[in-house]
């Protein structure tokens, strides 16, 4: 008997083995059947029949799908395949496992309606679906397992009401359904759970009052219901430390609960954590927040709270004072009114971060906040605050965030501010302060975004301030700052934004401007600069908004201003200009007022200035007529005759040039390689240095005779097409220079072989990285990587003198740089025109069914709306990781429309789970994901004209990624709550 349950066992095994991919060759590496099953990784076995008792291979990067082999473990106890990349269905034969009293299948890609055969592993204990993507209601079944003791199912797409017979669960300590669907009311009957411990519904679309009869559960230390629709008021029982006397953490934060917060909140005296933003909660503060002792973070923001007189001193933080644990202090947005009192400073030595902002607050910022020696984030802005800023400010030595923007504060800024090593955030402006802009500023090397605008500062801009090589955002407008900008203000490498406007700023700007190439906006409005427009400007790549207007500046203005493709605000106007404006790239969509009141522009009459005339006098043009009269007919015909001449020698240079183009691609840059060569860098085409196949050939890492490595691509001339696809490649690939587009180096052409050698990328292929176990890429990777690809397109499109249209998009065809840079490859199916950026024709070749636009697949129609559309599919895949040609699409459901009817709301459902892994997937990254899809539906659109350009689609993703890396940032450095 003992053989064939091992038998039994051992065959469930291997099935099980048969049915993953293993990368990391851990079962193929351990599961041998020369060994005892028993000895296998992962294995565990009863010691009286040596039968499975545990299967536990979570987080071995496994992928693949579970067999109903699995359902055989007749002895089986407990089951973890967590955090891998299994995917689909689960068998109902799992349902066999009787003795089941542990689940764990978190973090994997499981999908389908919420299990039901759950319901008859009577001996369930724990049951953990966390991170998948279970759909539908929870079933009825659940509510038989008695034993349960634990039920997470944290973000899935779980929806339906929650059942009322959730309250059969006796046994359960620690339910979590956050991050679902769920609706409907919470049922009362959750109350009979006596033994709960943990309740989380947050981040559900539930209604209605919060039951009361939660708060009767004695044993209760958690409960989060954030991030519902929950309204009425909040009705605690008023004897709470009976009724709760357990509970730690209560999370309400983000409903439409109303009414006054109960003072029995405050007898719940073990609380740490209680969250109550973004109601609509309204009267006064409760005095006796005191009795919570143990209490860490306090959150009453967004609500319609109120002080006892608008112009009394905060009386609530006297008794907070004696929470002598509180990190966390949050009252921002309410109409509370009233002074900021000394008190403040009595708060322990543990408070980290205080948010007082946009409460209506007056008086002054007492000089006691300098005790709070903890303080991380100190969040004053958008009050009435008068008088200066303390100097004891400078004592807040782990102080990273300073936000005291939108109030009246006057004087100079302390010197004491600049002992403030960690600080990395400084917002002051829209204040009254004065004085020059201390020299020491310099020191803050941490400092990441100061804003000083709309202040009363004279002076000088202090040299050593630009020294801060790390600052991305820094507003100096509205002050009276005098002095010339320095050329060493190329030392900011990685500024953002930078806006100097309103001030009285003089001299030359410098050229080193022309250096700072992730600049987005630049404003030098209103200023006294004078001399011309810098070149360099043109470098400024990056550019969306340039002001220049109100100042001195004379010449012209420079052509190379043409190269910012992504500018799309200008304003040169009242200056001293002259000549041609410029007429192509985005000068093409500029208004008059953009040039207006200048010295002498001329240019289309659209623009509203003179047009331009050549310098031509009377007797010039009587000499142009006497010259066509008498003297070109007999040019003319002598002419004729020396053409008929040089078209003869053309002729035969054309002959002999066709025949050594039979040979050598048509780029004298390119250097010739011969077979031989390749065949020794590539070591006889040794499937060891095989990097890939594609459609019409083999890819190979080839390393030369001097040491250099590339990559070589070897067409296979047995296809129809690859003589076709070698062509295109060379045609396209010896005219376009490119950043983002893959290099060639030189190339074999031979009658029987071809080849192009070709510029080798480390990392790989998009697709790589995207579908592979042991990669990953996280939400700025992979929006750099999109950056990227919609750069190389939009120069394809619109950038070089013959219009480019790629055709092939997919993540096999981007390949990713030693910087994870990535460059468009594979130019086999491209077509080049010759008409213009809406160039269209027709072809038989049809490319990658998933990527094609409608029109290409069906009518053979091109044109660069074709690779809109394909780039929008491929911005999609990247951000849900899954393929146009996945089993989940089929009939009329296509990843297009998955994504569309999901959105906004259902945006968990489809971005890729290794995004959301995070414990703390913050809003600013759920809207940036959400924007980045809606940006990839803009280009999926079904006809070709409502699809946007690149050149638009380009300047979005960039938006979305700045606005995002800031949001990210100022979130990091706690300038927001």
């Amino acid at each position: 008997m003992i053989v064939q349950n091992l038998t039994t066992d051992q065959f469930a095994l291997l099935a099980f083995k048969a049915h993953v991919t293993d990368p990391q060759s851990v079962l193929a590496n351990n599961w041998s059947i020369s060994q005892p099953i028993c000895k296998w990784v992962g294995i565990s076995c009863g010691a009286r029949h040596q039968r499975v008792r545990a299967l536990n291979l979570s987080n071995m990067g496994l992928r693949g799908t579970i067999p109903p082999h699995l359902g055989n473990f007749s002895f089986l106890m407990s089951l973890d395949i967590s955090k891998n990349n299994f995917h689909a269905y689960l068998p109902n034969e799992l349902g066999q496992l009787r003795r089941l009293r542990f689940i764990s299948l978190d973090y994997n890609e499981f999908s389908g309606s919420f299990p039901s055969w759950i319901g008859v592993l009577s001996k369930l204990q724990i049951l953990s679906l966390r991170n998948n993507s279970f759909t539908g209601p929870i079933p009825n079944s659940l509510f038989n397992l008695s034993r349960l003791e634990k039920w997470d199912s944290m973000f899935n797409i779980i929806d339906g009401n929650i059942p009322s017979r959730i309250g059969n669960l006796s046994s359960l300590v620690n339910v979590n359904l956050a991050y679902n669907n769920l609706q409907g009311e919470i049922p009362s009957e959750i109350g009979n759970l006596q033994n709960l411990e943990i309740l989380v519904l947050g981040m559900n679309n539930l209604s209605g009052p919060i039951q009361p009869s939660i708060f009767n559960i004695s044993t209760i230390t958690l409960i989060n219901l954030f991030g519902n629709q929950l309204s009425g008021h909040l009705d605690l029982p008023p004897k709470v430390s009976y009724s709760l006397p357990n509970l730690r953490v209560f999370s309400l934060g983000k409903n439409k609960l109303t009414g006054t917060i109960p003072n029995s909140i405050t007898n719940a005296s073990k609380l740490t954590g209680l969250d109550l933003s973004f109601n609509s909660f309204s009267g006064l503060i409760p005095h006796t927040f005191g009795n919570l002792r143990f209490l860490s973070v306090l959150n009453l923001a967004n609500n319609y709270l109120t002080t006892d007189s608008p112009t009394a001193e905060w009386s609530f933080l006297s008794s907070l004072t004696n929470c002598r644990n509180l990190t966390t202090l949050a009252v921002a947005s309410n109409p509370l009114r009233g002074i900021l009192p000394p008190v403040i400073g009595n708060f322990s030595a543990s408070l980290q971060n205080f948010y007082a902002y946009d409460c209506k607050l007056t008086g002054n910022i007492p000089h006691e906040i300098g005790n709070l020696r903890s303080l991380i984030v100190l969040s004053l802005f958008i009050n009435a605050l008068n008088g200066t800023i303390p100097s004891t400010v400078g004592r807040l030595e782990q102080l990273q965030g300073l936000s005291l923007y939108g109030n009246n504060l006057e004087g100079s800024i302390p010197y004491d501010l600049c002992h403030l090593e960690r600080l990395n955030g400084i917002r002051l402006n829209g204040n009254k302060l004065s004085g020059p802009i201390p020299q020491c500023l310099a020191s803050l090397i941490s400092l990441r975004e100061l804003n000083l605008g709309s202040n009363k500062f004279s002076s000088s801009i202090p040299s050593s301030f630009w020294s801060l090589e790390y600052l991305l955002a820094v507003n100096l407008s509205s002050n009276s700052l005098s002095g010339s900008l320095p050329s060493n203000i190329q030392n900011l490498q990685v500024l953002i934004n930078l806006d100097l406007s309103r001030n009285q700023l003089s001299g030359d700007i410098p050229i080193t401007i022309g250096s700072l190439k992730d600049l987005v906006t630049l404003s030098l409005a209103s200023n006294q600069f004078e001399g011309p427009i810098p070149q360099t400007f043109g470098s400024l790549t990056g550019l969306e908004s340039l002001d220049l207007s109100n100042n001195n500046l004379s010449g012209e203005i420079p052509k190379s201003l043409e190269a910012l493709l992504f500018l799309k605000q200008l304003n040169v106007s009242h200056n001293k200009l002259e000549g041609e404006i410029p007429a192509n790239g985005p000068f093409k969509y500029f208004a008059p007022q953009s040039f207006s009141w200048n010295y002498a522009l001329c240019g289309p009459t659209t623009l509203q200035v003179p047009p331009c005339r050549a310098n031509k006098t009377e007797g010039s043009k009587k000499a142009s007529r006497n010259f066509l009269k008498y003297v070109l007919p007999p040019l003319i015909s002598t002419g004729i005759m020396v053409a008929i001449v040089i078209v003869f020698i053309s002729c035969r240079k054309k002959i002999a040039n066709k025949i050594v183009k039979e040979d050598l691609l048509p780029l004298a840059a390119w250097r010739r390689t011969s077979y031989l060569d390749i065949q020794r860098a590539t070591d006889g085409f040794n499937e060891c240095n095989l990097l890939g196949r594609g459609s019409f050939g083999s890819v190979y890492k080839g390393t030369f005779s001097d040491g250099t490595s590339f990559a070589i691509k070897v067409f296979n001339l047995q296809l129809d097409r690859a003589f076709r696809s070698f062509d295109s490649e060379c045609e396209v690939l010896r005219n376009v220079r490119h950043r983002n587009l893959i290099k060639i180096f030189s190339s074999c052409c031979n009658n029987d072989f071809r080849a192009l050698v070709l510029e080798l990328m480390p990392n790989g292929s998009l697709e790589k990285w995207l579908y592979s176990d042991n990669y990953f890429l996280d939400l700025l990777e992979r929006l750099n990587i999109m950056i990227g690809v919609a750069l190389a397109l939009e120069y394809l499109h619109h950038g070089h003198s013959t219009p480019v249209v790629h055709c092939d998009l997919k993540p096999s065809n981007i390949l990713l740089d030693e910087d994870m840079v990535a460059h468009v490859s594979d130019f086999g199916l491209s077509k080049l025109f010759d008409e213009g950026d809406d160039s269209v024709t027709q072809t038989m070749t049809i490319a990658t069914i998933g990527y094609m636009a409608p029109e290409y697949g069906t009518e053979g129609i091109v044109s660069s709306k074709c690779d809109v559309y394909s780039y929008g599919v491929l911005l999609t895949e990247t951000f849900t990781r899954k393929k146009p040609t996945d089993d989940m699409f089929t009939g009329e459901m296509s990843l297009k429309k998955w994504v569309k009817e999901s959105l906004p709301h259902g945006l968990m459902e489809v971005v890729d789970t290794n995004l959301l892994r995070q414990e703390h997937t913050s809003s600013a990254e759920m809207d940036c994901l959400l924007s980045v899809l809606h940006l990839a539906l803009d280009c999926c659109m079904e006809s070709p004209d409502q699809r946007i350009y690149m050149t638009d689609a380009a300047v979005k993703l960039k938006k979305i990624k700045i606005i995002g890396v800031l949001v990210l940032s100022r979130a990091e450095i706690g300038l927001n709550v």
